[in-house]
């Protein structure tokens, strides 16, 4: 059998008892879940539709639906969370990245494009990944928002309560009432350059600030997933499950 995209045994050992149907927990014990893990893997890895996953993985059907409950229930975003708890906080770097939507990724049943994370501009549909990593460029938190929404809705969500010691982000976040006050009445280090058009330019650590390059090189491993780096899911639910779930494999390189 192939293991192209699959769990090692190593990286299995650290989640498997974060999963849901373990054998002792109430409800049916789950029928293997690493095959499962892995079929998940595998589409979005691939970026095909589901129908089209290789006949070891089981009937497409009961993968797909399996992985819309997990994302809906939270399960991956546990697996994430309780893995990005060695976060170094010492400092975090916020940006976003605009992914295109396929075409049959419109159309979900239970609400308007804008609760799906779908907006539509001249490029067509699209929808954009808000992030936050830690020191070390691994991925603590985000938030799904259509294409062409205001980078600050992700600072809003994700830097509220941001334990980092320091924040870094480009000119896009320099927003003083909305963002850089609230950090630094909090006793935070700002490190965003202020807009040309800011009539009160702020000093920044320049050399501080060239570490912004790893939030970029995460994006970069998130979109070797193709069924990131272009949204087949039609609702946002189970395409941030698949985000969660890519997020953790950064964790368990």
């Amino acid at each position: 059998m192939s293991k192209r995209y699959a769990l090692s045994d190593a990286q299995w050992e650290r989640i498997k008892d974060l999963l849901p149907g373990q054998a002792g927990q109430p409800g049916a014990t789950a029928k293997n879940n690493r095959l499962f893990v892995d079929a998940v893997l595998y589409r979005y890895r691939a970026g095909i539709p589901w129908r089209d996953l290789p006949a070891r993985f089981g009937d497409f059907r009961v993968v797909h639906t399996r992985h819309s409950r997990w994302s809906r229930t939270g399960v991956w975003q546990r697996v994430f969370e309780a893995l990005a708890q060695d976060a170094d906080n010492e400092y975090a770097m916020i940006d976003s990245t605009i992914v295109r939507a396929h075409q049959h990724s419109a159309g979900a049943k239970r609400g308007d494009p804008d609760k799906q994370a779908l907006g539509r501009s001249r490029g067509g549909l699209s929808t954009k990944i808000h992030a936050t990593v830690d020191a070390l460029g691994n991925p603590t938190g985000f938030l799904l928002t259509p294409g062409q929404a205001h980078d600050l809705q992700g600072a809003d969500a994700l830097l509220k309560d941001t334990p980092a010691q320091a924040v870094i982000a480009d000119k896009a976040y320099d927003a003083h009432a909305r963002l850089i006050k609230p950090l630094l009445d909090k006793g935070k280090i700002v490190v965003i350059p202020s807009r040309v058009t800011n009539r009160q330019p702020r000093e920044h650590d320049r050399d501080l600030y060239k570490a912004r390059h790893l939030i970029e090189n995460f994006f970069a491993r998130l979109k070797q997933y193709r069924a990131i780096a272009t949204r087949y899911d039609k609702t946002a639910c189970n395409f941030l499950g698949a985000v969660y779930l890519a997020a953790a494999m950064v964790w368990l390189a």
